[in-house]
């Protein structure tokens, strides 16, 4: 027997207000909110990754503090431990409200997406990053290229991280550029309605700068500097997470805190235009136009949507 639905799914780019209708929406089904965020899983990545504090919370926030800063928590993982929560609010009766601008982590979960053994490492990944190590990205990145063109094509020589998993992933028998084209793919796992959050782009890039402002205010670098002895570094996948890793860069001396902020704003910025990107790909998004529509209607059009539907199972 599988739960099959429905589930709510508040998507968008970042700083658009997700977080906020997806609350009210949950508060009014008397259900939780499942975070879809690739680095809110984990724990003490608290202010960069916006997490709502837990004073504020008015429901339950599932999916945040999962791992820890040191731990490669992937997306395998992710879809496993997502899975289990919307199938046990699915069972008591409620509907789930997935949150978040992940694109491949909700996709995961909604959608029937296999993913390759060996998504936490091993001898052959250990291989390639002792070769980027001694021979440089470049090198790497032209082994791809030989073994594997498609792949080198779509991945730029910098994202080391990336060539890397895809010399891994060809080592399994995997194209990375085979499995990116079924990304987008839709084999539907639960019966999700999806609405995504989108105001004008000048508004977007406003709130983007406010909020890195209101982190660095909030603590963000004292964050960062006590995160580091928990195992935050740039050769994990936490570290690599827009906030945290330009202010390392900057408390080890490679540039100033106040350039690693204007960085952060401007990584943010071109973030929020691959998730608009990704998530119009997607027909089942059902866009709501902040700029002419109120918190309150936009409640009211998810809420409209669910009508007497009632979760089911099979």
């Amino acid at each position: 027997m599988r739960v099959i639905g429905p589930v709510v799914c508040i998507v968008g780019p970042t700083a658009s207000g997700k977080s906020a209708l997806a609350e009210e929406v949950a508060l009014r089904l008397d259900t939780s909110v499942i975070s879809v965020d690739a680095m809110q899983v984990y724990r003490g990545m608290d202010v960069g990754t916006a997490k709502t504090p837990v004073a504020e919370r008015r429901v339950p926030l599932l999916m945040v503090d999962v791992a820890d800063p040191d731990e490669d928590y992937s997306v395998r993982l992710f879809q496993r431990d997502a899975r289990a929560c919307a199938d046990r609010l699915l069972a008591e009766g409620r509907v789930p409200v997935l949150c978040g601008g992940t694109g491949l982590y909700l996709n995961a979960v909604i959608d029937e997406m296999d993913f390759p053994a060996g998504e936490r490492g091993g001898a052959s990944r250990e291989r390639y990053e002792r070769m980027a190590e001694e021979l440089g990205g470049d090198a790497l990145h032209a082994l791809l290229a030989e073994r594997d063109p498609a792949s080198a094509a779509i991945i730029h020589p910098n994202n080391v991280r990336r060539v890397v998993r895809a010399l891994e992933m060809l080592d399994e028998g995997v194209s990375y550029a085979r499995q990116h084209e079924g990304l987008h793919a839709r084999a539907v796992h639960y019966d999700a309605r999806l609405w995504g959050l989108t105001m004008s782009r000048e508004r977007l890039y406003a709130r983007i700068d406010a909020r890195v402002d209101a982190m660095m205010e909030a603590g963000l670098l004292d964050e960062v500097r006590g995160l580091c002895a928990r195992g935050l570094s740039l050769e994990t996948s936490s570290g690599q997470a827009i906030g945290y890793k330009e202010l390392l860069s900057a408390l080890a001396g490679e540039t100033s805190v106040e350039e690693a902020v204007e960085l952060v704003k401007r990584r943010s910025r071109r973030y929020a235009k691959r998730q608009l990107s990704w998530f119009r790909h997607d027909p089942r998004v059902r866009w709501i136009d902040l700029d002419q529509t109120s918190g309150e209607d936009a409640v009211r059009l998810v809420l409209d949507d669910l009508g007497e539907v009632r979760c089911g199972t099979v």
